[in-house]
């Protein structure tokens, strides 16, 4: 076996270099001032402004906020409070009940036309970002064309996805996670409104506040009836959930605030798209493709694993462990970690990192704790990233960073051992039968994606199926997806309608009577 503790510096690279300064123009205050001259409506001198009633308004009491990449001060939400989030989501009924009339051709010029400006504003939508959710420039830039080209798919081929379908009574409400502003909620509610509804988005709480009002405000210009509020969620739950002038419910986050979420949609009956967490598994049995695996490693720490289809988790055969960790460490020894916008000169191009840091100094505090925690607890730390082989300016703060650790047999008392860390922790459990490796790969009750590497064909046939999760790959990781691709999950970790492709646009119209949708629901699980 190899140490138990591996602490090899990242290799040197050609693109490592020391960095110095931040890239030019970069700075959050050139983002700020950007925002200021692209949609003055929306942002004042100091703050961002909500929406509602179609209109920018100076109300809600703005929160301090800092930037995880350095704990500089940006913008914060300008939280509503009760009342004022019933008055917007009723001025939002108003704005539903005179879209849906709109013509189908009409909506989707607005559409477009909001796909155009987004595309104009490219860089600056990347840049924030970086600033607010610490994503490093390839991946916040990837979150922004992701948005616009999986919407794009849904303008060019909206007809007969609408084709005898009507939209709903009331308009969408979104609450959303903070880890992908553009690709997850931008995209949904610009899909939402193509199919004729009004759409409601709270700004989650965590980061995304000026991305989301800097998209909000170019969908706005172009006619889209969109409202963006702000607030803490047990205070606008009421409004945003449970409120009859409310549609459908779209939520994206944990299964502790989900279930809150599901448990009121199911008392009033109401349309629902419950995304939850699960932790996503990737088997090892009869395999022998290391080099395969080896490739793969370091790309599943992208965002340092802040995504709901990371993969947290390796469930290997014991005799194979040593293999595997020949493949394992070495690949995990080259992930990039580091301040996104950091180089060496400021003309020289973004890092390349695999990620930044966490979303804040407090995630990064109580992720490193459930580590300590595992480990005197009798979890085996088998690898743990240097801090000072990051890539950080002279003197920043870096409290929000954590390094890549990897723990074999986290012990059953551990959070890590159940729940996903929504971080750059790996942890392996050893298996030694089939019937322990299905055990392992399904202990969240439910994941929306799943991994198995095997050799045999005839193996993955036979035990893929008994993995619950919604989409397994062989030997790949499996993604949210895009455009056609379809996307839900098993047992706990989804609730209500399956989205993606034409299933996103069922989940927000209404078809023929005692139509069942495609969704896990309390009374019924059906597949597409």
């Amino acid at each position: 076996m190899a140490s138990t503790l591996d602490n090899n510096p990242v290799p040197s690279s050609p693109d490592l270099q020391v960095p110095k300064v931040l890239k030019a123009k970069t700075a959050w205050p050139d983002a700020w001032e950007r925002c200021l001259a692209a949609v003055p409506e929306a942002f004042r001198d100091d703050r961002v402004l909500n929406l509602w009633h179609g209109g920018w308004r100076p109300d809600g009491r703005p929160l301090p906020a800092t930037s995880p990449v350095d704990g500089s001060p940006i913008a914060g939400p300008p939280r509503l409070d009760a009342a004022a989030a019933r008055r917007a989501v009723r001025a939002s009924l108003d704005q539903h009940r005179a879209w849906r009339h709109v013509p189908l051709p009409e909506r989707r010029a607005r559409v477009a036309a909001t796909l155009d400006a987004l595309t104009e504003h490219r860089e600056l939508l990347a840049l924030l970002l970086v600033w607010e959710i610490g994503k490093p420039w390839r991946l916040a830039q990837a979150d922004v064309d992701r948005a616009i080209d999986g919407v794009r798919w849904y303008v060019d081929g909206i007809e007969p996805m609408v084709d005898g379908r009507s939209p709903l009574d009331g308009p969408v409400s979104n609450i959303a996670s903070w880890n992908y502003p553009m690709s997850v909620l931008v995209h949904a509610m610009l899909v939402q409104a193509l199919a004729g509804n009004a759409v409601i988005a709270k700004t989650p709480t965590d980061g995304g506040v000026s991305c989301l009002t800097l998209a909000s405000a170019l969908a706005a210009r172009e006619g889209i009836p969109v409202t963006l509020v702000s607030g803490s969620g047990g205070e606008l739950s009421e409004a945003l959930v449970r409120a009859p002038e409310i549609g459908c419910v779209s939520f994206v986050g944990g299964r502790d605030t989900g279930a809150a979420v599901a448990t009121a949609v199911a008392d009033l009956g109401k349309r629902h798209i419950l995304e939850q967490e699960g932790l996503n598994t990737w088997g090892i049995w009869n395999y022998s493709d290391w080099d395969t695996l080896a490739a793969v490693i370091p790309k599943l720490f992208d965002y340092g694993k802040q995504r709901c289809t990371a993969y947290p988790r390796f469930v290997v055969q014991r005799e194979l462990f040593d293999s595997f960790l020949a493949a394992y460490l070495p690949a995990v020894r080259t992930v990039r970690v580091g301040h996104p916008l950091a180089v060496a000169g400021p003309e020289d191009p973004f890092p390349q990192l695999d990620f930044g840091p966490l979303i804040n100094a407090a995630k990064a505090k109580e992720l490193t704790d459930h580590v300590a925690e595992a480990v005197d607890r009798g979890a085996v730390p088998l690898y743990r990233g240097a801090p000072d082989t990051g890539l950080f300016l002279p003197g920043q703060d870096t409290s929000a960073y954590v390094h890549p650790v990897t723990l074999l047999a986290p012990p059953p008392s551990s959070p890590l051992h159940h729940a996903e860390p929504f971080g750059p922790v790996d942890t392996i459990v050893l298996v030694d039968t089939e019937a322990e490796l299905l055990a392992a790969m399904n202990a969240s009750n439910g994941a929306l994606v799943a991994t198995l590497s095997t050799d045999d064909r005839a193996t993955y046939d036979r035990l893929a199926p008994q993995i619950r999760a919604f989409k397994t790959g062989r030997g790949k990781p499996r993604s949210r997806g895009d455009r056609e691709e379809l996307f839900g999950g098993f047992g706990a970790s989804w609730r209500g309608a399956f989205v993606g492709g034409e299933l996103l646009v069922r989940a927000v119209t209404q078809g023929a009577v005692g139509e069942r949708a495609p969704g896990n629901f309390p009374s019924y699980h059906l597949m597409a």
